[in-house]
C-alpha cells in the first residue's frame, strides 16, 4: 500500500511537471514572443503642440513660447551616485543661477527607477532667449540632454482672462482620464482652455523603432505625425476688450458686447487676473492674495457670478402680464409711493409716488409698485415660468465651462428647497427682480437680444476652427405670438428708458448711437420698515450699496449689438453704468462696428 503512495505522488509530481512545460513550451509562446519583441522594437510617444487661440483679427490670445527641456541619465538616485546628478545641477546653475537644487533633486528622486531607462526630464523650460548663447557649450557635456520645449503663454497678461482660462499641470485624475494630458502634463483649467482642451490639446502621434539590448536605437520602423496646432479663432476683438479694461479700471463688475446673433465681441469680469502666473504653478502667497480680494478677481463673473436683476427684468415681467390677458398695455395701476400688504409696506424707489401708471410708463420710470399689483393678479407661476422661457434659471449655453443657472423661483422650488409654503410678499419682490431672483450677466445680454429682435440666441466665443465656421443657434418658441405681436410696444418703452425726459437713463446716456435700454438697481441690504427716508446709494458704506445695471441694445431701429454693463455696488444704474455703455457704443462706432447714417 505504501509502494502505491509513493507511487501515485511521483505520478502526479511529473503530471504537473509535463503540464507547465507544455504551458510555458507552446501556450505561452505568443505571450512570450509578444515580450521578447518588445525588448527589440520601441514605441516613442510624438507629443503634440497646444493650438493657438486668436481673437477676430487674427491677434494672438494664447501662444506657445519656444525653448527647452533638459534630461539627465536614471539610475543616479542611490547615495554612491547622487553626487553626479548633484555635479550636473552645479553646472546648469553656473548659467541659470536662479534654477533650485533641492527642488530638482527631489523631482529626479522622484522619477527615478530601476525600471526607468529612459532620461528623466529635470529642467521643463528653459527661454530661447536664455539658452541659445550656452547650448553649444551644455550641449557637449556628457549626460545633459537638451530637446525642444513648449510653453503657453499669453501676451495680454490679465486681459480677457475669464474668457481664455488658463492651462497648468496635469494632476492624477485628470492623467488618468485623458491620455494626452498625460503625456504633455498639462491641461485647460479654465475658460475656453478648458471648455475646448481636446480640441486645441491635439492628439499623440508615434514612433516605432528598433534599439538595442542598451537602448540605442538602430532604426525607425513607423511614425504617426501627431494631431497638432489645431489653432482657435474667437469671436473677440482684442482692442475692444481693452478698451472696455480701461472703462472698468478700479471697478468691479462686468461688461458683455454681444452681436444679437450670439457672437461675443467682448467680454469682461472685472478685476481681471494674470493667467501666466498658473501655466507653472502658482505660490501660495498669490494665491491667497488672488481669493482673498473681495472683489473676487478669481470668479468669472459672466456665467458664475450670480446677482439680483433687479429692475432690468421688467420687460419679461411686463411680457408676462400681457400674455396671461389679465392685463393690458394700458390697464392703469395708481403709485403712492408704497404698496401695503400684511402690515409691511413694499415700497417703490420713488417715495412721492407715480401717481397714475400704465405699462410703457412704468418701464420708462421703473415704477416698483405698478410691477407689485400687476404680479397680485398674475401669480409668481405664470411670471417665473415665462422668465424661465425668456432664458432666465438655466444655462445659456455659451462655451464657457461651469456655467451657473441661477434662480427664478416659484411656489414648487420653494418648497423643495426650503420645506416652506411660498407667501404672497414674496411675489412682489421677484416681480422687481429682488427677493430669491439671481441671474448670471450672460443669461441678461441673451435677454436683451431676445427683446430687441424676437430671437434668443445661444451665446458663443468661438468663431472658427481651422476647418469650421460657428453658425448663429436660436431657441425655438422663446416668444408665444401674443408676445410677439407687443414686442414693439415693450422696445418703444425700452428706447423712451434712455431717450425719454423721464427716462431712469437718459440723463446718463451721452453715445451718438440711438439705443433702448432698462436700468437696474440691484439691492443687497435689506431696507429696515422702520425707515422712514432711505440713505442715498453714495451715503451707504461701498459693500453696503446697490449693484447698478443698464442692458442695451443698438441702434434702435436696426438693432445689431447689446452691451450689458453691471458695475458692482456702483449705486443707481444709471449714473454708474451710463456713462460706460455710451463710451462703448461711441467705440463700436469708432471701430466701424457700427455705421451712422
Amino acid at each position: 500500500m505504501r509502494l502505491k503512495i509513493i507511487i501515485f505522488v511521483l505520478i502526479s509530481i511529473w503530471t504537473i511537471l509535463l503540464v507547465r512545460v507544455y504551458y510555458l513550451s507552446i501556450k505561452s509562446n505568443s505571450y512570450y514572443e509578444i515580450l521578447a519583441r518588445q525588448n527589440v522594437i520601441k514605441k516613442e510617444w510624438l507629443i503634440p503642440t497646444r493650438g493657438e487661440i486668436l481673437d477676430r483679427n487674427l491677434k494672438p490670445l494664447a501662444i506657445n513660447k519656444i525653448g527647452f527641456k533638459i534630461k539627465i541619465p536614471p539610475h543616479l538616485s542611490s547615495e554612491k551616485r547622487i553626487h553626479l546628478v548633484e555635479k550636473k545641477i552645479s553646472i546648469l546653475m553656473k548659467y541659470f543661477p536662479y534654477l533650485n537644487r533641492e527642488k530638482i533633486i527631489r523631482k529626479y528622486k522622484k522619477k527615478d527607477s530601476p525600471y526607468n531607462h529612459e532620461y528623466i526630464e529635470i529642467i521643463p523650460f528653459i527661454p530661447y532667449e536664455e539658452m541659445i548663447f550656452v547650448y553649444s557649450k551644455l550641449n557637449l557635456v556628457e549626460g545633459i540632454k537638451i530637446e525642444p520645449s513648449v510653453k503657453r503663454y499669453y501676451p495680454n497678461g490679465k486681459t480677457a482672462s475669464h474668457i481664455i482660462g488658463y492651462v497648468s499641470r496635469t494632476n492624477r485624475k485628470e492623467a488618468e482620464n485623458d491620455k494626452t494630458a498625460r503625456l504633455t502634463g498639462i491641461i485647460g483649467k479654465a475658460g475656453i482652455e478648458k471648455y475646448y482642451n481636446s480640441y486645441l490639446q491635439g492628439e499623440p502621434g508615434y514612433r516605432k523603432i528598433k534599439v538595442t539590448a542598451f537602448n540605442k536605437e538602430i532604426e525607425e520602423i513607423e511614425r504617426v505625425p501627431p494631431k497638432e496646432n489645431q489653432n482657435l479663432v474667437l469671436s473677440i476683438d482684442l482692442e475692444l476688450q481693452k478698451y472696455i479694461e480701461t472703462l472698468f479700471e478700479g471697478k468691479a463688475g462686468v461688461a458683455i458686447v454681444m452681436g444679437v446673433n450670439g457672437d461675443i465681441l467682448a467680454a469682461g469680469s472685472f478685476p481681471e487676473y494674470d493667467i501666466n502666473m498658473f501655466v507653472s504653478g502658482i505660490s501660495k502667497d498669490k494665491w491667497l492674495k488672488l481669493i482673498r480680494d473681495f472683489n473676487h478677481p478669481f470668479t468669472n463673473k459672466l456665467v458664475n457670478g450670480l446677482y439680483p436683476p433687479g429692475s432690468t427684468i421688467k420687460m419679461g415681467v411686463a411680457l408676462s402680464f400681457l400674455d396671461s390677458k389679465k392685463i393690458g398695455e394700458y390697464t392703469p395701476f395708481y403709485c403712492t409711493g408704497a404698496y401695503e400688504l400684511g402690515g409691511r409696506k413694499f415700497r417703490c424707489w420713488k417715495q412721492t409716488g407715480h401717481g397714475e401708471t400704465r405699462m410703457k410708463k412704468a418701464i420708462r420710470e421703473s415704477c416698483d409698485d405698478y410691477f407689485y399689483k400687476g404680479s397680485m393678479k398674475v401669480g409668481i407661476n405664470k411670471i417665473a415660468a415665462d422668465m424661465k422661457r425668456f432664458g432666465f434659471g438655466r444655462k445659456s449655453g455659451v462655451d464657457l465651462p461651469n456655467e451657473f443657472i441661477g434662480i427664478i423661483p416659484d411656489k414648487e422650488w420653494k418648497s423643495r428647497r426650503y420645506g416652506e409654503p411660498w407667501y404672497i410678499g414674496e411675489t412682489l419682490v421677484a416681480s422687481i427682480g429682488q427677493g430669491y431672483d439671481l441671474v448670471t450677466p450672460m443669461q441678461m445680454a441673451r435677454f436683451t437680444a431676445l427683446l430687441a429682435t424676437g430671437r434668443l440666441p445661444k451665446p458663443h466665443f468661438a468663431k472658427k476652427f481651422v476647418d469650421k465656421n460657428f453658425e448663429p443657434e436660436f431657441e425655438k418658441n422663446a416668444l408665444t405670438p401674443l408676445e410677439k405681436r407687443k414686442l414693439k410696444f415693450i422696445q418703444r418703452a425700452m428706447y423712451e428708458v434712455c431717450n425719454h425726459p423721464k427716462g431712469t437713463a437718459t440723463a446718463n446716456i451721452t453715445t451718438k448711437v440711438k439705443i433702448a435700454g432698462k436700468t437696474g438697481t440691484a439691492q443687497v441690504v435689506g431696507i429696515p420698515q422702520d425707515e422712514k427716508k432711505r440713505m442715498k446709494e453714495e451715503e451707504l458704506k461701498y459693500f453696503s450699496r446697490s449693484h447698478a445695471w443698464l442692458t442695451t441694445y443698438g441702434p434702435y431701429k436696426n438693432p445689431q449689438y447689446i452691451v450689458t454693463v453691471l458695475v458692482e455696488h456702483g449705486g443707481h444704474g444709471g449714473s454708474a453704468a451710463g456713462p460706460i455703455v455710451s463710451k462703448i457704443y461711441d467705440k463700436l462706432v469708432e471701430m466701424g462696428y457700427i455705421k451712422l447714417k
